[in-house]
């Protein structure tokens, strides 16, 4: 992991105590969620096909299609899930891999 991504992931920890201990207040965080999201481009960087890339985000294959293809949008939590698995792939399938366990 890079020092960039480490101090962002620090930054955000420390945040979050200051909400969780009433130090901070939630609403003046905001969270910027992409417009648009190009799933072909984050998959194809990732160098995986279709189904692999649907199998290990918990996707279905058919909308991973759809997207691809713009028959249809990410929507909201998508656009975010995707935005994570494009900046930070492993820390999504960790996530998913501890919680099948």
């Amino acid at each position: 992991m890079s020092k960039k991504a480490f101090d962002k992931i620090a930054a955000g920890l420390t945040d979050a105590i200051a909400i969780a201990k009433g130090e901070a207040d939630p609403a003046a965080y905001q969270v910027h969620v992409p417009a648009n999201v190009d799933v072909l481009r984050i998959r194809r960087n990732m160098g995986l096909t279709r189904e692999a890339f649907a199998l290990r985000f918990g996707l279905s294959l058919g909308t991973v299609r759809d997207w691809e293809q713009r028959k249809r949008r990410p929507e909201g939590a998508a656009r975010v899930l995707l935005t994570v698995i494009e900046k930070e792939p492993e820390a999504v399938a960790r996530a998913l891999a501890a919680a099948a366990a």
